[in-house]
């Protein structure tokens, strides 16, 4: 995973199949998330949301602000039988970074690959930060 090599290059050096190192790669990732995002990026307590506020506002005057919050396309190769859900308002084929972060640019939360066509504010709604800012809780 850390040579940066296609997903060919590796099957050619190593022997298995291109379909076989995709699926190890998003296995692999898979575990890496599940096993360290706790650890790496939990979830923030009320305490730390209220300091996140305070930081906004004694940084920034920023007054009840608990995060900022940006996605960025990121290009990609059209997937095979994909149709347009990857293709984006500048005529691109791309997956959406989504990141949520304090006063003291510090990740609170990300999202990586929702389809190229979504919004900003489209996929934040279906997380479950933005759930339950919808719902009070």
């Amino acid at each position: 995973m850390a040579t940066g090599d296609s997903f060919k290059t590796v099957s050619y050096s190593y022997g298995p199949g291109h379909a076989t190192v995709c699926q190890i790669v998003r296995e692999m990732c898979q575990v890496i998330v599940n096993t360290l995002m706790k650890e790496v990026m939990p979830e923030p307590s009320e305490e730390q949301w209220k300091a996140i506020t305070e930081d906004f506002w004694n940084i920034w005057n920023f007054p009840n602000c608990t995060g900022a919050v940006d996605g960025k396309q990121v290009n990609i190769d059209a997937p095979a039988n994909s149709g347009s859900v990857y293709f984006n308002y500048k005529k691109t084929f791309s997956v959406i970074l989504l990141a949520l972060v304090d006063a003291n640019y510090n990740f609170i939360m990300t999202d990586v690959g929702s389809f190229g066509r979504s919004s900003d504010g489209g996929i934040f709604s279906h997380l479950a930060l933005g759930k339950r800012i919808k719902n009070g809780s």
